[in-house]
């Protein structure tokens, strides 16, 4: 995956996960706030408290509230599972796979699925409440991708993983559900009814999940561009717009926001740092030819954003974008990290779930592998890293359908794309083994 011109071949890659936050006065969680959780020292993985298996691989990230914790699974089920027991409540059916994490307002959960509609059920029973049919949601695709055979086939992106989030947009007694689809819209609709307020057309795909700060909306899409929009109306504000180039165009990661400045990362490959009134560019930071998948949570000065091919994590200095130390993984970071007290945790695509000690400037770490990952290490990792070529075992990878078998092999080791979340002293995070892993963490003294 090492991606330039002639490694593309080898085919080179949302929740993210959550925090509370509150809009008059109003709880609403959803997978892509500010994922900073209550704690203090250094909280590292203890045991398996439980794990529950779905029947597919786990993209979207997990979030709790009230002894629930919900998530999608590519089956085509949302889950409710008991927090502390690990037990079924409810599933939901939909048609397609759900790789949109949830949100959470006034007891209702609401997500999207592969099969076209975004849904708000209710989340202590999973009865459905509405559900909004877009233009249909789909993997991003090209014709012919990077130059791949066969020339004439339309081919998916391997790396798209995620679709988008609805966030809640509060005003005064309304309630906005807000959200990017495949079709190339983002959407508002009424949350408790699923009415259509307004849209707004972008040229690609949105699977970003768009974020909130006062009356402005931020997301990117497939387009490589940066939108923000006035979330009562869908006017635009300003955009951004990054590097189109093969292999490095688009905007999968979910900004976030501190002290007026909006961070994101793109595939061309930079992560940027914008004034969030103007769109300016304070700061870009040259990612060495690795997408940000990763969305990034900022804490004391300090952005903490995953890399793909450098395997990274990433500590940037907020206001200027200079790189402050790295922690590097076992394989691509797409997982959104979180942060309680002075512990990070995220994970990687080998199947590694790390915390690190934030205060050792990431010295001090402990890993938990997933068991599909011990299993399989020996025979698909090189010198337990991951390495495209090495898993292609001499394929041509300049054919589409060889690179996507070796997507499948990785997929073996339990890869971690989802983002995890934090609730009573518990992580949880899926997997591409189909599991929802809940570990208990050490207590704080």
């Amino acid at each position: 995956m090492k991606r330039n011109f002639t490694s593309l071949l080898l085919y080179f890659f949302l929740i993210f996960t959550s925090n509370t936050f509150s809009q008059n006065k109003t709880d609403v969680l959803n997978a892509f706030s500010n994922r900073i959780f209550a704690g203090k020292d250094y909280q590292p993985i203890q045991d398996l408290k439980w794990k529950f298996k779905t029947e597919g691989k786990i993209f979207s990230s997990p979030i709790a509230q009230n002894g629930t914790v919900y998530i999608g699974s590519e089956d085509g089920y949302f889950y409710a599972v008991d927090e502390k027991s690990g037990n079924l409540k409810w599933k939901f059916k939909t048609n397609g796979a759900v790789h949109s994490s949830a949100s959470l307002y006034n007891d209702t959960v609401y997500f999207g699925s592969f099969d076209g509609h975004y849904y708000a059920l209710n989340a202590k029973t999973g009865k459905e409440i509405w559900r909004f049919k877009t233009k249909g949601e789909h993997w991003y695709s090209e014709i012919g991708m990077w130059g791949m055979k066969p020339s004439d086939l339309l081919m998916a992106d391997l790396w798209d993983f995620y679709l988008s989030t609805p966030v809640i947009y509060l005003d005064h007694n309304s309630a906005l559900a807000i959200f990017g689809s495949s079709d190339g819209n983002l959407y508002a609709v009424d949350a408790k009814t699923g009415s259509p307020k307004w849209n707004f057309q972008t040229k690609a795909a949105i699977h970003s999940t768009p974020i909130l700060e006062k009356n402005t909306v931020y997301f990117g899409g497939w387009d490589g561009i940066f939108y923000a929009l006035d979330c009562k109306t869908g006017k635009e504000k300003w955009k951004f717009s990054t590097e189109t180039k093969t292999g490095f165009t688009g905007i999968q990661a979910s900004a976030a926001i501190s002290d007026g400045i909006v961070y994101f990362g793109a595939r061309d490959p930079y992560l940027f740092a914008l004034d969030a009134e103007t769109g300016k560019v304070i700061w870009k930071y040259n990612a060495e030819n690795s997408w940000i998948l990763s969305s990034a949570v900022i804490k004391d000065n300090t952005v903490y954003v995953g890399t793909s091919d450098t395997y990274a994590l990433l500590a940037l200095d907020a206001k200027t974008g200079e790189e402050k130390y790295r922690f590097k993984g076992n394989g691509y970071v797409y997982s959104s990290p979180a942060i309680a007290g002075n512990t990070i945790y995220f994970g990687d695509f080998s199947g590694n779930f790390f915390d690190l000690n934030l205060i050792s400037d990431g010295k001090e770490s402990h890993i938990i592998p997933t068991e599909n990952r011990t299993k399989y290490a020996a025979s698909i990792l090189n010198n337990n890293l991951l390495d495209f070529g090495f898993a292609a075992k001499q394929a041509d990878l300049s054919i589409y359908a060889e690179n996507k078998k070796v997507m499948d092999e990785f997929y073996k080791l339990g890869s971690i794309v989802s983002s995890p979340f934090i609730s009573n002293n518990v992580i949880f995070y899926g997997s591409a083994d189909g599991y929802l892993y809940a570990y208990n963490l050490k207590k704080e003294k």
